[in-house]
């Protein structure tokens, strides 16, 4: 392709991003048709000359030299529309491989295919969990697990997003592997403050990861006025709620829930406020929140209390704990130690916990009424963007069973992409 022609095709992307400029080029006159589309891409540093001061635009443009212009876009994407957006990434991928000699490197671009953002996170993980076969006691469990994440812009207000799931036992010769979409929903903003949900999507209650953590199925809304308040509520069905954890539900399947919060933080503070409502026969209306509260730049105390008010003797379920340090996995080194105490009764408890083991799975076991322990995590960025996990539940006491139980640990190595 001439070099003027691909100028000219660079100059139709563009359009309207730059006002008419003076021309540089000793080799463009005023009367070339093409003299507005060098002189426009000149002005925005998109196109260079010779050192002589002309822009051969008759000679056939290198994939190298496209390569250039297009990495020059890419630094100033952000002036550009969604539209122009696209076809900019569109570009990127066809030329991935010049940009990369010329030492481009911008964030994501191998992972973008038009308006589709690729992302993800992998983990080996070991650990204990308690065999329903042995009641209390712990079996230890080898497998992996890997999610990738496609973000899709629909267009300025909306996006689809997707989670393909896989999970791999590695101790068991078994071919029960699982691939999954975990979550597949839609996205759209109205205005500048209210966004809704609609699909299989996440939903997470309290601060500390003992309540809950779960796929809806369903539609929510939320407003957000700032960082320091926002309300959600929607109504679905939750995927990890079942009678292993709510004795009430019996043989029932599928339970909806209506629910609503209220979160945010300000300064050292953040908090979470939580309202869970079940059908009638599922004897569940939940209420309770979190708080986090930064003691110093290192320190923090955190907390759930959580009430079913509906299920017989109104069982609730907390934690408090001590927490020292930042984890971030972009920072090689940096970590975070906590401890906490857990003291959780039956029908409490729905389901769903962020922890990566457990001693609340003693609470399944339909002769345990409570359980007690302790949960010790420590978390360090071993490489960029490379985690060392480990945690440990200790001193674990169940309630309405002779049965002692087993502490439990887990270590992971977890990977995002």
């Amino acid at each position: 392709m001439k070099k003027i022609l691909a100028i000219a095709a660079v100059a139709a992307l563009t359009a309207g991003v730059s006002a008419y400029a003076a021309n540089p080029f000793s080799d463009v006159s005023t009367s070339d048709w093409a003299y507005q589309a060098v002189s426009q891409l000149s002005d925005q540093g998109i196109v260079e000359g010779y050192p002589d001061g002309t822009f051969r635009g008759q000679r056939n443009i290198t994939r190298y030299e496209l390569a250039q212009i297009i990495a020059r876009l890419m630094a100033n994407e952000d002036q550009f529309n969604a539209e122009q957006r696209a076809t900019i990434d569109k570009l990127a991928g066809e030329y991935a491989d010049e940009l990369d000699n010329l030492g481009v490197r911008v964030s994501n671009l191998e992972a973008k295919v038009g308006n589709i953002s690729w992302s993800g996170d992998a983990r080996m993980k070991w650990d204990q969990s308690y065999d329903s076969d042995k009641l209390g006691h712990a079996d230890d469990n080898f497998n992996g697990r890997m999610r990738i994440n496609a973000h899709a812009q629909v267009n300025d207000s909306t996006y689809v997003e997707g989670l393909l799931r896989t999970d791999m036992d590695f101790k068991n010769n078994d071919e029960d592997n699982d691939t999954y979409m975990q979550r597949l929903y839609v996205h759209h903003d109205f205005g500048n403050h209210v966004g809704v949900n609609i699909g299989k999507y996440a939903e997470f209650f309290g601060q500390t990861g003992m309540f809950f953590d779960s796929e809806v199925k369903g539609a929510e809304a939320t407003y957000t006025a700032n960082d320091a308040f926002s309300l959600t509520a929607g109504y679905g069905r939750f995927a990890d709620w079942d009678n292993k954890w709510n004795s009430n539900l019996g043989d029932q399947k599928n339970t909806e829930y209506g629910y609503a919060q209220i979160n945010g933080a300000a300064g050292r503070f953040a908090y979470t406020l939580d309202y869970i409502k079940g059908a009638d026969q599922s004897k569940v209306e939940v209420y309770g929140g979190g708080l986090t509260i930064g003691l110093t730049d290192k320190f923090d105390v955190f907390g759930d209390y959580f009430k079913n008010s509906d299920a017989q003797g109104d069982p609730d379920a907390w934690t408090a704990g001590l927490g020292y340090g930042h984890q971030d996995d972009a920072r090689v080194g940096s970590f975070r130690v906590s401890v906490a105490r857990v003291d959780a009764e039956k029908n409490a408890i729905l389901g769903g916990y962020t922890y990566d083991v457990s001693a609340l799975d003693a609470l399944k076991d339909k002769d345990v009424t409570g359980v007690k322990f302790w949960n010790a995590a420590a978390d360090v960025t071993v490489a960029k963007n490379v985690r060392l996990h480990g945690e440990y539940d200790f001193d674990v006491k169940a309630h309405g069973t002779s049965t002692d139980y087993d502490d439990l640990a887990t270590v992971s190595l977890n990977y995002v992409f």
